[in-house]
């Protein structure tokens, strides 16, 4: 049965090519299961049946897990119990009518400019003043998420054209344009730059997630906004901001690099009633009044 898991991580990355983190939380989410099924004496994946499921997703709930959580473990065995079917391993996947929990949407909290500025205007550490500017450009002006900041390199900016190359989730590359703050702050980063990294650390290594949200959080303290701000407030700020000035929801999603719109609704506080709206103005078939 493991060894089903194995081949099933490496057919995501080979074959369909993704993430790290989503190849991990699939093998994470399999393993438990996999643990779940050798207590209750279960040697092969074809003896596992719909409440067998159900018990381990009722576990699951008895620990506190969150209903978003929970969504995700279901998503990695349906995709592991489909594979095994197409690979004619599993006669069903029997995962299929497993219900998927509804998640409680909550909106980001959202930092308004003249905020931003103030945390732009503070020095912080002056070692790093010019790289930190330029993280805090980049972010707000490309509205990337901190994964995709952090994995930038020197080579994916394009300083005459005003672009930036960025990996997404699902290793998707997108193009999005650099504001002229974010071109500035680059070409005065850049003249004491030596790496491949865009962005490195005091020992000169590629700077992590977490460095780039304390250094966020520090300058905002220092700046005297009263939240708690963190890398996604300025992707979502970006996106809020940009959406308001373009009052175009398609082009706020290439933005973002978002898969699905629904995501891109959440993220710039649109309800139904006003993605309607903008249905209704914007489709060829749609019903105008």
């Amino acid at each position: 049965m493991k060894k089903q898991i194995i081949e099933f991580i490496l057919y995501l990355k080979v074959e369909r090519n993704y993430a790290l983190n989503t190849q991990q939380a699939y093998e994470r989410d399999l393993n438990q299961l996999l643990a779940f099924l050798k207590v209750q004496n279960i040697s092969s994946w074809s003896a596992l049946d719909t409440q067998m499921l159900n018990v381990f997703i009722m576990q699951l709930r008895h620990k506190n897990i969150s209903s978003r959580s929970i969504r995700r473990y279901l998503s990695s065995i349906k995709g592991f119990l489909t594979y095994l079917v197409n690979q004619n391993q599993l006669k069903q996947n029997c995962a299929i009518q497993l219900r998927t929990p509804k998640i409680k949407q909550t909106l980001p909290n959202t930092l308004h400019y003249e905020q931003l500025l103030q945390i732009l205007k503070t020095t912080g550490n002056a070692r790093f003043e010019d790289r930190d500017v330029a993280i805090i450009e980049v972010i707000y002006s490309c509205g990337l998420r901190v994964s995709e900041l952090t994995s930038l390199n020197v080579s994916d900016v394009d300083l005459s054209q005003g672009f930036l190359s960025v990996m997404g989730k699902g290793s998707k590359i997108r193009h999005t344009p650099l504001g002229r703050s974010a071109q500035q702050a680059i070409s005065q980063h850049l003249k004491t730059h030596q790496a491949n990294a865009l962005f490195v650390n005091k020992n000169g290594d590629r700077i992590g997630v977490r460095s780039v949200q304390n250094m966020i959080k520090k300058r905002a303290l220092a700046a005297g906004v009263k939240i708690n701000v963190y890398p996604h407030m300025l992707r979502h700020a970006a996106a809020t901001h940009f959406l308001q000035s373009s009052h175009d929801l398609r082009s706020t999603q290439e933005f973002l690099g978002h898969a699905s719109i629904k995501s891109t609704q959440v993220y710039t506080h649109l309800d139904f009633l006003e993605l309607s709206k903008v249905y209704d103005q914007c489709h060829p078939r749609a019903k105008k009044s």
